[in-house]
């Protein structure tokens, strides 16, 4: 996937992989990013590792935050995510 810098960390990947599962316009909250790839007691435990991939995979223009529908500049409070319409 471009956008994403290469330096083994295949986390990012991963996120991009679960938007990818979804139909297009569809968000995924990223708890539910935390919860698919951790243990299910340790999924907050997860949280920074998660807002630090999606930050990755907005610089590299892949994602895009929202909340209620409204566009987010960068990621502040409560966020959900959406795959990059790629026109």
């Amino acid at each position: 996937m471009s956008g994403i810098a290469s330096d083994g960390d295949e986390r990012p990947r991963r996120y991009a992989a679960l938007l990818a599962a979804r139909a297009p316009g569809s968000t995924v909250c990223p708890s539910e990013v935390a919860r698919a790839i951790a243990p299910p007691d340790a999924w907050r435990d997860a949280m920074p590792t998660v807002h630090a991939a999606v930050d990755r995979l907005r610089a590299g223009g892949l994602i895009q935050l929202s909340w209620k529908g409204e566009p987010l500049a960068e990621r502040v409070g409560p966020y959900r995510i959406r795959r990059k319409n790629r026109n």
